[in-house]
């Protein structure tokens, strides 16, 4: 009986449990922003060969994050990732203007994908602190998000991950 109501009480009021799915061009800040939701700091990162899974607790979710490599050789292997995500967080390199098409382009295939129809974009547009940086009207632009602009889907501006207080809210 204490067993059903605990559980039954969980349900309602435990924490929910939310799959995440971290992608983007090599060198965009996927790790380095997975580091800092994690641990609150800006962490030194490597490439990533493969893909990093940790998880973020934040009020009474608790939200398993894969960030996956994106190294062009790489992104094939994104599709093994799809299965069961619900939110898709796509972070591009606001300073990396020569690949801002390869984003797009990327950003439109994950899109069209029938196992992430339903999962939630957030879009990070990083390194927004550096002076080259495509703004994030330029960027939505360059994107094609204006089209998708929904509840489901929002574009987030990122300070090299020294602030990302805006998640929080």
């Amino acid at each position: 009986m204490g067993l059903t109501i605990s559980s039954i009480f969980d349900r309602i009021f435990g924490k929910k449990q939310m799959r995440i799915l971290m992608v983007g061009l090599d060198a965009a800040g996927k790790t380095t922003i997975l580091y800092k939701l994690k641990l609150g700091e800006i962490v030194t990162t490597i490439p990533t060969i493969g893909f990093n899974v940790e998880t973020v607790e934040y009020k009474n979710i608790s939200f398993t994050v894969w960030d996956v490599g994106g190294q062009d050789k790489i992104r094939p292997l994104w599709r093994h990732y799809f299965q069961n995500t619900q939110g898709l967080i796509f972070v591009v390199d606001s300073n990396d203007r020569e690949r801002v098409a390869e984003s797009a382009e990327e950003l439109t295939k994950m899109l069209n994908e029938d196992e992430l129809k339903d999962a939630v974009l957030l879009v990070f547009a990083n390194k927004q602190d550096l002076p080259n940086a495509l703004s994030v009207s330029e960027l939505t632009d360059k994107l094609g998000l204006q089209s998708l602009r929904s509840k489901t889907r929002r574009l987030m501006p990122t300070l090299f991950c020294k602030d990302l207080e805006p998640l929080r809210r």
